[in-house]
């Protein structure tokens, strides 16, 4: 089992770090849609602006 590990530890590193980075990517979308926008742009301009706000209403 060790002999495994350690023929293969770059590659368990590697997925470790990449496995962390999409952890934080999804994290930081599921935060920006509960604040009620995901693209960090303004509303004024956006074809989906009724449907993530309601009418009137520009972030």
């Amino acid at each position: 089992m060790f002999d495994w590990i350690g023929a293969n530890a770059g590659t368990i590193v590697v997925c470790l770090v990449l496995a962390g980075i999409v952890a934080l990517a999804v994290r930081s979308v599921i935060r920006d849609r509960k604040k009620g926008g995901s693209c960090g742009c303004g509303c004024a301009a956006c074809a989906m602006r009724e449907s993530c706000h309601g009418k009137g209403r520009d972030a």
